[in-house]
């Protein structure tokens, strides 16, 4: 009965905010929060990139900002994972969010604000709130955690300003439907609906390849991600016969014992495997191979499949063009 506490706390956390007890600060320059309503991977990470990458091609100086879970001592995976595909763009990690808002706009310039996973960090006011629902666990087993994976009961969903679908190919499309209706009891807010779509194979001595490559050929898979499955299945759509497939936790930090261990791993797969990963868990190994394996790293896309312009405009009507 563990939840009821914590529903109560959500509840009351929300209520003081909503009524004004608890103080929201208003950052200098627009702010976009990416976030969600449930625990584990929903896909944030792609969303982030392409919302900031957006403002980048609008010529607008952006800065990611985020709590830093499963950092140690530094950036996390999605930090590094962010600064590889978005190199100009800065990513700023700390609990107190709007002091790294105040920081990113003298320090660095920054004109957007990109909040990541900020549904519920509601300090900092924004002026987008952009709410992703992974479509194969939509509702986080219908309960708040920790009986379930929500973390906010779905009434919240009033506060989203863009509900965004996401992993709608691994579902039926009667699903997607029944999402799509549910939401709407909550929010008139747009729903979009996306998928994600691998864009290419990357190694630690920089080489690119195309995910063609993998078809065909065994491969040896693991990953430290929200949504393991995920990771699973987009090997299996690439047309990979996996030999193997190990889970580590969320954020895994790998040590070199981890290290060592995948070695002995590598070793026991097929001689002709090849041995894939995440670019989140990629960027946290940088190495070239497992026991004379190629490593490859599967970098993620995010793809609309509908209701791409009603976002793009949501994104436009921030900076007021």
């Amino acid at each position: 009965m563990a939840r009821w506490p914590y529903g109560l706390g959500v509840w009351g956390r929300n209520k003081l905010f909503d009524w004004g007890w608890r103080k929201s600060h208003w950052a200098t320059v627009p702010v976009v929060s990416v976030g969600n309503l449930t625990l584990g991977g929903t896909g944030k990470t792609p969303c982030v990139e392409y919302v900031a990458g957006f403002y980048r091609q609008h010529e607008y100086q952006v800065a990611i900002l985020s709590r830093g879970y499963g950092a140690e001592g530094g950036r996390n995976d999605e930090a590094m994972l962010l600064e590889e595909n978005l190199p100009d763009v800065p990513h700023l990690q700390d609990r107190d969010r709007v002091a790294l808002a105040a920081t990113a706009v003298e320090e660095l310039e920054s004109e957007i604000l990109v909040l990541d996973d900020g549904f519920q960090h509601r300090r900092l006011r924004r002026d987008l709130d952009i709410v992703l629902i992974d479509a194969t666990n939509p509702w986080g087993y219908g309960y708040l955690f920790p009986r379930g994976a929500l973390r906010e009961p779905l009434g919240s969903l009033r506060r989203a300003d863009v509900v965004m679908l996401t992993r709608i190919d691994r579902v039926d499309v009667k699903i997607v439907e029944e999402i799509r209706k549910r939401v709407q009891r909550y929010t008139q807010a747009p729903v979009v609906a996306t998928k994600h779509e691998p864009v290419g194979l990357m190694s630690a001595e920089g080489k690119t390849a195309e995910c063609s490559e993998l078809r065909g050929r065994p491969v040896a898979g693991f990953c430290g991600i929200g949504n393991p499955e995920a990771f699973r299945k987009t090997l299996l759509d690439l047309g990979t016969p996996i030999t193997d497939f190990r889970v580590f936790p969320d954020h895994h930090p790998y040590s070199r014992e981890d290290v060592e261990d995948l070695r002995r791993w590598a070793r026991l797969q097929p001689a002709d495997a090849l041995i894939a990963t995440t670019q989140k868990d990629f960027v946290k190994l940088r190495i070239e191979n497992l026991a004379d394996r190629p490593l490859w790293a599967v970098r993620i896309g995010l793809k609309f499949v509908d209701g791409q312009d009603a976002f793009d405009e949501r994104l436009v009507r921030v900076i007021g063009n």
